[in-house]
């Protein structure tokens, strides 16, 4: 008997804090160079849509750097992140690419830009209707969040982990699934979930 159920695997690799751009001088205005071990050709493409970092050595918390790629929907997007001061500033848009970063301003010292930990993995693209999953715990526990559409849209679902790492889960889902009209996304944090297998019908 055949079945018309599909599977994707989502698992996101460490994140990286200087593997876009590594640490160098910016003059004023100035773009990061990408070409740390996540880039290749002068552009990033991650393995999951994520969030970015960027590193600053000195004080950059006066000025901004625009980030310039394309979203988990594919879509053209630019992120304005405010530097820090001798610290992390931490971008909130899912990056899928990454084709420029420039400074707006003069930065302070050294600046580098990595991969982030905040994933939002596309299950399926198109409507699809989810039947289960299989999730696999770390030692730290959390949420996970089903949304239609993108990283924004309605939220169809949501579990929380345990903080026991190497486990797993399986969560119910109602017998006739969860309907994803316009495709569904899995936004979690890495220190809250290992990996996770969906089942659905596309």
């Amino acid at each position: 008997m055949s079945s018309d159920i599909q599977s994707t695997f989502v698992e996101a690799a460490t994140a990286d804090t200087d593997g876009i751009s590594t640490a160098a001088a910016l003059a004023d205005d100035a773009n990061l160079v990408l070409e740390g071990a996540l880039a290749s050709g002068g552009s990033v493409t991650f393995d999951e849509p994520r969030n970015i970092t960027i590193l600053s050595a000195g004080d950059d918390s006066g000025i901004s750097f625009t980030v310039t790629g394309t979203d988990e929907t594919a879509t053209a997007v630019t992120e304005s992140i405010t530097g820090a001061n001798a610290g992390t500033a931490t971008g909130s848009t899912y990056f899928t690419t990454i084709t420029q970063i420039a400074a707006v301003g003069d930065p302070a010292g050294n600046v580098s830009a990595g991969s982030g930990t905040s994933i939002a993995a596309p299950m399926f693209r198109g409507r699809m209707r989810l039947r289960g999953l299989y999730a696999v715990n770390t030692g730290t526990a959390g949420t996970i969040t089903f949304r239609e559409g993108s990283s924004t849209g309605s939220v169809r679902m949501q579990f929380n982990t345990v903080a026991s790492a190497n486990t797993t889960q399986y969560p119910d889902v109602p017998d006739d699934g969860i309907l994803f009209a316009g495709g569904g996304y899995v936004l979690y944090t890495q220190t809250h979930l290992s990996s996770m297998t969906v089942f659905y019908v596309g």
